[in-house]
C-alpha cells in the first residue's frame, strides 16, 4: 500500500491553506512528511466549494517553486491538478503521477498522456468540470454513478494508446460525491466490487473530509482520529493508495494492524 502525503501549495484549503505557499514552508513539509509518505501529492489550486479561481499561469508558478528543488531531493511527485495547461507542464517535468479530479476529460491531452511515463490518478467526480459544486446525488445512484464513469474513461484513454496498467482508480470522496454524506460511506463500504469489476490500483482520499467531519463533530484540524480510522478500513477493504495530511498517523496504524496479525 502506497501512501500519499498531500502538499497544499495553496491561500484557501479547506484544511491548512497558506501554511505552505511559500516555497521555504512548502519544501520543508514535503520532506517531514516523505519520512513516512511515498508520494508527494502537490496541489497549487482548491477544489473544494469555496475555493477561489487559479489561474493556469499561477498555478504553474507556484509549482516551479518547489517541483525542481524536491525532485532533486530524490522524492516521488504527484501534481494534483484539472487544467490542462498545467498537466502538460507537469508532464514535461516527468513527474512520477497526474492526479485529475475529472479524470482527464480533455481528449487533446491524450497523445502527450500517451507518451509520458507518469501514472494517472483517475478521479470520478459528480460535476463534469470545475472545482466541486454542491450537488444532491441520490445515494442510491452513487455506485452506478462511478462505475459508469470509469467504465468510459477508463476505454476512451486506453483508446489512445495509455497503457491500462498506468491507471489508478480514485472514485472520489466527501463532496465529490454529492452533499450527501452517505455517498460516501457507500463507496468505501464497496471498494471492493470496484477492486473485482476493473483489477486495478484504487485511490482513496479521506482525509479531513466533511463526511467524517459531521459524523464525529469536529472541525478539519480535529479529524485526524476519524480520518486515521477510515483509512485503515480503506485498506482493509483493499485500497492500493492513501492520500492523507497524516502519512506519520498512517504509517504508525498499518505498523500496528500488521503486527497484531502476525502469527502467534
Amino acid at each position: 500500500m502506497k501512501i500519499l502525503g498531500i502538499l497544499n501549495i495553496t491561500s484557501d484549503s479547506f484544511s491548512d491553506g497558506g501554511r505552505y505557499l511559500t516555497p521555504e514552508a512548502a519544501v520543508a513539509h514535503a520532506e517531514a512528511m516523505a519520512r513516512d509518505a511515498d508520494i508527494i501529492d502537490i496541489g497549487a489550486a482548491s477544489s473544494h466549494p469555496d475555493a477561489q479561481a487559479v489561474t493556469p499561469d499561477v498555478e504553474i508558478a507556484r509549482l516551479e517553486s518547489v517541483v525542481p528543488e524536491l525532485k532533486t531531493k530524490g522524492l516521488s511527485l504527484s501534481i494534483d491538478t484539472f487544467a490542462t495547461e498545467v498537466q502538460r507542464w507537469a508532464l514535461k517535468q516527468s513527474v512520477d503521477y497526474v492526479n485529475d479530479i475529472h479524470g482527464f476529460p480533455d481528449a487533446s491531452l491524450y497523445p502527450d498522456l500517451a507518451k509520458s511515463n507518469a501514472k494517472l490518478i483517475v478521479m470520478h467526480m459528480v460535476q463534469p468540470r470545475g472545482v466541486a459544486v454542491r450537488t444532491q446525488v441520490p445515494s442510491s445512484e452513487i455506485f452506478g454513478r462511478v462505475t459508469a464513469f470509469f467504465d468510459a474513461r477508463i476505454q476512451a484513454l486506453t483508446a489512445a494508446g495509455i497503457a491500462r496498467d498506468r491507471l489508478i482508480l480514485d472514485p472520489g470522496m466527501g463532496q465529490f460525491l454529492g452533499t450527501d454524506p452517505e455517498n460516501s460511506w457507500i463507496i468505501l463500504r464497496r471498494l471492493p466490487e470496484l477492486k473485482a469489476r476493473y483489477g486495478l490500483p484504487v485511490l482513496v482520499s479521506l482525509s479531513r473530509k466533511g463526511f467524517l467531519r459531521k459524523l464525529v463533530n469536529r472541525t478539519a484540524l480535529e479529524a485526524g482520529a476519524a480520518s486515521l480510522a477510515a483509512e485503515l478500513f480503506a485498506e482493509a477493504q483493499g485500497a492500493t493508495h492513501i492520500r492523507t495530511h497524516d502519512p506519520v498517523a498512517l504509517r504508525d496504524g498499518l505498523k500496528v494492524l500488521k503486527n497484531i496479525g502476525k502469527p502467534y
